[in-house]
């Protein structure tokens, strides 16, 4: 969250998105934030918003593990152990696949 503390601070002081990369990327090092997710706040700032908090949609999605379906993925895994996710997600019904 310190980070897009700053990012909000530097947008309010009418930087650009690549200046404030390049300043995050001095402050912090290796730790700084991509430059994808310092734009992705930057146009966040730009369309209003004033919360520096994290939003669900950045990073992984939320998943729940549903015993049933784990079975039928197991089961389609072990008739064929070279599926892929895209042929493991047609056989189960499913939109995504997490390897676990």
């Amino acid at each position: 969250m310190e980070q897009r503390i700053c990012i909000k601070f530097f947008f309010k002081l009418n930087k650009t998105a690549a200046e404030i990369h390049q300043m995050l990327k001095e402050a912090f090092g290796d730790q700084a934030l991509s430059q994808a997710r310092t734009f992705e706040w930057f146009k966040c700032f730009k369309d209003g918003q004033e919360s520096v908090e994290d939003h669900k949609h950045f990073g992984q999605p939320s998943t729940c593990t549903i015993p049933e379906m784990t079975v039928k993925v197991h089961e389609v895994i072990l008739e064929d152990r070279l599926s892929t996710t895209f042929v493991i997600r047609l056989d189960c019904h499913t939109g995504r696949v997490n390897a676990f």
